[in-house]
């Protein structure tokens, strides 16, 4: 958590508690001070004493509710969201848009905006595009950029500019413009042709910031507004209309490839590295049986 967001915090529970104990104090009541005894003439008869009504209570000495920190759930669920923003494939690729909860709370804007830039930065991509530029030059695919030094740097940044404007169309703008979860909501149990199903749906299917399943929005028209823009730094011979909906068409297909790894990592990584707890070494010295 920032230092800031610590100060207000720690100032917001010191305020609590200190109105906390401004209220008990108020609660107490006060003892009203007794009238002086009044000297008894003689023949006469002491006067009943009447008892004084009990006060009503004041609205403040109700017994208060115990109120946890409202920020208590918001540092537990920003714990977790931290943890799940660090997953990776082998300890490389990330996996930051995946969650193992089916009931996790939607994303802030705020919290959209640094999954995007998470994702879109991480040192793989960078590491990602190089290898894609190389294959690239490898093949000769895009040929408008040539070869050489200089066309394996317009290669370099034509792949990690498609990959910074997917996950900025697709994890941030639309999913903040239509109020859509980016996240793959991994299934993680039932049989695995289901889980194949569900995994390769989930590129069309997404949850809404309600809780809600609907067409999946953000992801096609990532897709294509990603294809669109690529047409402002691909060559001349690699633009146009079809070349732009082919190219958003197999972005969709890898999409639905990738979240079937997305949904079986988790058990792959459980069956090939998963450590298995040896058991406890059995003591040397047995306990006495007794003779029958």
């Amino acid at each position: 958590m920032p230092h800031p967001l610590r100060a207000i915090l720690l100032i917001t529970l010191l305020f609590l508690a200190g109105l906390g104990v401004a209220q008990q104090v108020t609660a107490t009541p006060t003892p009203e001070p007794q009238a002086a005894p009044q000297p008894i003439s003689d023949g006469q008869s002491a006067p009943p004493q009447s008892t004084p009504a009990a006060a009503p209570s004041p609205k403040s000495a109700e017994p208060e509710r115990p109120v946890s920190p409202p920020a208590s759930e918001q540092e537990q669920e920003k714990e977790i969201q931290k943890k799940e923003q660090s997953q990776r494939i082998l300890r490389v690729a990330p996996q930051f848009s995946v969650t193992s909860r089916q009931n996790a709370p939607p994303l802030t804007e705020g919290q959209k905006f640094h999954l995007f830039v998470r994702s879109a930065f991480d040192p793989f991509q960078f590491a990602f595009a190089g290898f894609q530029a190389g294959v690239g030059q490898a093949t000769n695919s895009f040929p408008g950029y040539g070869q050489g030094a200089a066309g394996y740097g317009k290669r370099f940044g034509a792949s990690f500019a498609d990959q910074v404007s997917s996950n900025f169309f697709s994890n941030f703008v639309y999913p903040v413009l239509l109020k859509e979860d980016p996240r793959y909501f991994r299934l993680g149990q039932g049989a695995i042709k289901h889980r194949i199903l569900y995994s390769l749906a989930q590129e069309f299917v997404t949850r809404t910031d309600k809780g809600t399943r609907r067409f999946n929005f953000s992801n096609v028209l990532g897709a294509f507004s990603t294809g669109g823009l690529s047409n402002v730094y691909y060559p001349q011979d690699s633009r146009g209309f079809g070349l732009t909906m082919s190219r958003s068409a197999l972005s969709l297909a890898y999409g639905s490839a990738g979240n079937l790894i997305d949904e079986f990592w988790f058990d792959i990584n459980e069956k090939l590295f998963h450590k298995h707890k040896k058991p406890a070494p059995v003591s040397a010295i047995q306990p006495p049986t007794s003779d029958h």
